[in-house]
């Protein structure tokens, strides 16, 4: 269980912090930037959340839930000394992007087939969900890069990537059901 009795403790005043393993790094490198990116997902999703209510606002609760999990499996590197460790590290499981697929494919049920592109907008609940897509596109494009130099979870590529497909249906979803969608008109102010 976390106990945080003083906020700050001194220790990232030159410019490092501690990750899961308690190894210090600088606060730019690659790995602190992709689950700090999981972080500002999550926080945006919490502005969503004051426009939401009902299922999706149920289902936002666990994406929230789901994003700390993530931004520890990130923050956690050697994972090939996970059976070693003193307590078992949380890792993003495959469970975890079955129901963000599962839940996709429900609203999607539910919308008609696009014709167009759209545009972020609509519902202020649908602005949320479009900035909650382009925040984890940039999360999963900075993950990816992380597995470049070192190794992650796969999960966790993958739960980032279905993410910001379900905040795109939610989207479409909060519009509406789509019937508010905002329409991109290719050329329309040339």
């Amino acid at each position: 269980m976390v106990v945080l009795n003083k906020i700050y403790t001194k220790t990232g005043d030159a410019g490092e912090t501690a990750l899961g393993n308690g190894a210090r790094v600088a606060k730019h490198s690659m790995r602190v930037t992709a689950y700090g990116t999981v972080d500002e997902v999550n926080s945006i999703v919490g502005l969503a959340r004051l426009h939401a209510d009902g299922e999706i606002d149920a289902q936002l609760a666990m994406i929230q839930n789901d994003l700390f999990d993530l931004g520890a499996d990130l923050c956690r590197p050697d994972m090939e000394k996970d059976a070693d460790a003193e307590y078992q590290p949380l890792r993003v499981t495959m469970a975890q992007v079955e129901r963000l697929e599962s839940e996709i494919d429900g609203m999607n049920d539910a919308l008609e087939p696009l014709r167009s592109f759209i545009l972020p907008g609509g519902t202020p609940l649908a602005a949320y969900m479009h900035q909650c897509r382009t925040v984890s596109r940039r999360a999963e494009r900075l993950s990816v890069e992380l597995a470049t130099m070192e190794a992650i979870n796969p999960a966790a590529v993958k739960y980032l990537n279905r993410l910001s497909d379900w905040f795109f249906v939610a989207g479409r979803i909060a519009n509406n059901g789509g019937k508010d969608d905002v329409l991109w008109v290719p050329g329309a102010n040339r």
